[in-house]
């Protein structure tokens, strides 16, 4: 995947996110943003991969995501490693 194929996939994360009412104060709370920072976040792309971090925290996350948007569920991480920071290796 391309950084510009994962960013396109991370923003259409980050909007399936913004209209999820259960999981978006989960987001919010644990990353420190705001509503008024969620445009921001779409224009960096380092800050799109922190979406996709927080969404691969949690496999059916990651799932209900994949059928809402009808790609494999194996494409959020291919497009996490696509983004800056994603070939870093977090043992935690």
């Amino acid at each position: 995947m391309t950084e510009e194929q994962a960013e396109t996939y991370a923003l259409r994360a980050l909007a399936w996110l913004a209209g999820n009412d259960e999981l978006l104060p989960v987001f919010m709370g644990s990353s420190g943003s705001s509503i008024e920072s969620l445009a921001a976040l779409a224009k960096a792309p380092e800050a799109l991969g922190s979406v996709l971090d927080f969404l691969l925290m949690d496999d059916n996350w990651v799932l209900a995501y994949a059928a809402y948007d009808g790609s494999d569920p194996l494409d959020m991480q291919r497009a996490r490693m696509a983004l800056p920071g994603g070939n870093e290796h977090h043992w935690t």
